[in-house]
């Protein structure tokens, strides 16, 4: 990651928030949970994501139990949530709308 990404100011945030339904903000980290009807859909998103996440070097804190997923974006490089937890998120979004 280069040190261009910068956290997201409190009005950004708010606007970025505002376009990704299913996300908040939880322990000042963008927070979502998934859900779906088994493990093996779960893990497949989980597997689909993890390629997006190594392809964009921004990995997700994330949590798996049976069919549900819980994910937490945060940039550590900027000290907060940047754009790319942004765009992270609405990848995820666009593996979920797709299974």
């Amino acid at each position: 990651m280069t040190n261009s990404v910068i956290k997201l100011d409190q009005t950004e945030l708010s606007s970025q928030l505002s376009k990704r339904e299913n996300w908040e903000l939880k322990e000042e980290k963008l927070y979502r949970e998934f859900n779906f009807s088994n493990f093996s859909e779960a893990f497949g998103f989980m597997t689909r994501a993890a390629l997006v996440a190594e392809s964009m070097n921004h990995h997700p804190e994330w949590f798996n139990v049976y069919n549900r997923v819980e994910v937490r974006l945060t940039t550590h490089d900027a000290g907060g949530i940047s754009s790319l937890d942004f765009e992270l998120a609405r990848c995820m979004d666009e593996i979920f709308q797709s299974q």
